[in-house]
């Protein structure tokens, strides 16, 4: 009888910590899906807690404060929308075979997540929670692709600073939006300009 007690017992707590978990991804994706809307700044508890199909309080049972649900939003859109490997570009040898199908890449990338990125690097400009995230998880991955691309290019401040240009989101959004270039044809662009300044 016992055992029989433990095991409904054990049961009983499994099947609440996946409901708690379950509440808990619901919380993250409707941040995230508002965050990519209107912004994380403009986000707020209450649209998160609607939109989630929870009470305040449970809310605030998972996210204490807002540092901690934009970390978590952050890693679980990283985890669906990983940037590209640039591990890969590391095999390609020629540098500028390497930076042109890196970039080609990188800025389908931007294209496939532009309105996240448009909305959290916009808020990052005046929003401080926003900037952290920003600063600890966007710019680190985003420097790896720049590292990445810049291997095999004379070394030299003009080259690494031609390569981060190119890696910006700003960048891919000026020549697509702006300019109306195709990924590819940005990317060429781009490495053309690598090349003057390496």
């Amino acid at each position: 009888m016992w055992n029989h007690y433990a095991v409904a017992r054990k049961y009983e707590m499994r099947k609440r910590a996946k409901r708690v978990e379950e509440t808990r991804r619901r919380i993250v994706e409707a941040a995230v899906e508002l965050h990519k809307k209107v912004g994380p700044a403009r986000t707020s508890l209450s649209s998160i807690a609607e939109r989630a199909g929870v009470e305040r309080q449970t809310y605030y049972r998972h996210f204490p404060d807002e540092r901690s649900l934009l970390s978590a939003c952050s890693g679980l859109y990283m985890e669906q929308n990983p940037l590209p490997d640039a591990g890969l570009w590391r095999q390609i040898e020629d540098p500028e075979q390497r930076i042109r199908h890196g970039l080609a890449e990188t800025y389908a990338y931007y294209e496939a997540n532009e309105a996240m990125f448009s909305s959290v690097l916009r808020d990052a400009e005046f929003h401080e929670a926003t900037r952290e995230v920003v600063t600890q998880h966007i710019a680190p991955a985003v420097a790896e692709l720049s590292a990445a691309l810049a291997a095999g290019w004379a070394r030299g401040r003009k080259t690494r600073a031609a390569v981060d240009l190119a890696v910006g989101f700003h960048t891919w959004r000026s020549l697509a939006r702006e300019s109306g270039l195709s990924a590819e044809r940005a990317a060429e662009l781009m490495a053309g300009i690598v090349r003057c300044a390496g």
